[in-house]
């Protein structure tokens, strides 16, 4: 128990631990935010017309990620062209969930990219100038996501809500991306 000293209650500290812990991440606050009124769970449903597989996973529950579950998103979001994994940071999949929850459909994410090995990003930049030579996607921090039901403009607009990282708009190609990176949008 804390006691009352110099003018500092145990209300006082906990309000500066509050404010301490928005202010060194204010860019994730909205999309934990976003993320509460899904009560004590988060889920994360998407499938890959690459691989045929899907995934439907409960990953966190009542503050607590679930290794298992984070473990199957990783194997998940593999680099398909040669199987290659990373641990996908827990930020980029709460802005996935949370902008998934703001679109209120029951619909899974198609995957277009998730991790991408530094092999599969070369080749990718040798056939593209759109492709960044230090990508998120090489960290683990980045997905390209798409879905029948909704354009490209409502899934940008739900990431871009949750005001947590990068939301690029790829209208022609059809995909959104979103990263746990500085808060900044792109794309038309």
């Amino acid at each position: 128990m804390i006691k009352e000293t110099a003018g500092l209650s145990r209300r006082h500290l906990l309000g500066v631990f509050a404010a301490t812990t928005l202010t060194a991440a204010p860019t994730y606050s909205h999309a934990f935010g976003f993320l509460r009124g899904a009560g004590d769970i988060r889920r994360l449903r998407m499938y890959s017309g690459r691989t045929g597989e899907s995934i439907d996973t409960i990953y966190w529950v009542e503050g607590n990620y679930i290794k298992d579950a984070l473990n199957e998103i990783n194997y998940f979001m593999r680099d398909w062209r040669n199987g290659q994994t990373k641990q996908i940071d827990t930020r980029t999949i709460d802005i996935m969930s949370a902008a998934h929850n703001l679109l209120n459909t029951s619909e899974p994410y198609m995957l277009v990219s998730g991790y991408r090995s530094p092999q599969t990003n070369a080749m990718l930049r040798r056939r593209s100038s759109g492709v960044a030579k230090n990508s998120r996607h090489l960290r683990g921090e980045a997905a390209d996501l798409t879905m029948k039901s909704r354009s490209v403009a409502q899934i940008f607009s739900a990431a871009s809500s949750c005001r947590a990282g990068g939301v690029g708009r790829y209208t022609r190609s059809k995909f959104v991306h979103m990263d746990c990176g500085p808060v900044r949008s792109w794309g038309s």
